[in-house]
């Protein structure tokens, strides 16, 4: 529990303010010195925003979960095709997916808003080509090989301006940074 607590960037505090569990009480459980009811265990795997299940790790039937390049999710639009490699898991807080930039080509619209929550955080590295990153305004230049990582909650966007074809991995982590 103190894992997934802290990996969403919340104190004990937090957790008891979005749960409804005194401070104390979710200490107790994570140093292991009381098993919560099961109704205190709900009210806890809301506030991590999980179900019970998911907390407890009942809906696991298995411990790996294999993503097949048949049966992903594919999207185009303009020039720019991404794939999701990281298979849809409950409680997931990362995705990381396969981007395909055709030279002209960019992801987004250099208006568009941000598509990640508060606190999210993106690392993106370039496989072949080249690549430039917009980042609030602020322009990068990244070529094969190169990996950048950066807050994805600020208006970005990625762009080929190459005469080939741009490869590049992102992988996105969920409010994790901290303020």
């Amino acid at each position: 529990m103190r894992a997934l607590r802290e990996a969403m960037g919340l104190s004990l505090r937090d957790l008891a303010e979005r749960s409804g569990v005194s401070a104390a009480m979710l200490s107790q459980v994570e140093r292991g010195e009381t098993s919560p009811t099961l109704a205190v265990a709900a009210k806890i795997a809301a506030g991590l925003e999980l179900t019970l299940s998911q907390l407890l790790r009942l809906d696991e039937g298995e411990h790996v979960a294999v993503s097949r390049a048949g049966e992903r999710r594919k999207l185009e639009r303009g020039g720019h095709r991404f794939e999701e490699l990281t298979p849809p898991l409950p409680g997931q807080r990362a995705d990381v997916s396969l981007h395909t930039l055709e030279p002209g080509a960019a992801t987004g619209g250099r208006e568009d808003p941000p598509m990640h929550e508060p606190g999210s955080r993106e690392t993106a590295v370039v496989l072949a080509g080249t690549l430039a990153l917009v980042v609030d305004g602020t322009r990068h230049e990244l070529g094969e090989g190169d990996g950048v990582t950066f807050d994805a909650d600020l208006p970005h966007h990625f762009e080929n301006e190459g005469e080939e074809r741009t490869r590049f991995l992102a992988v996105i982590a969920a409010g994790l940074r901290r303020s």
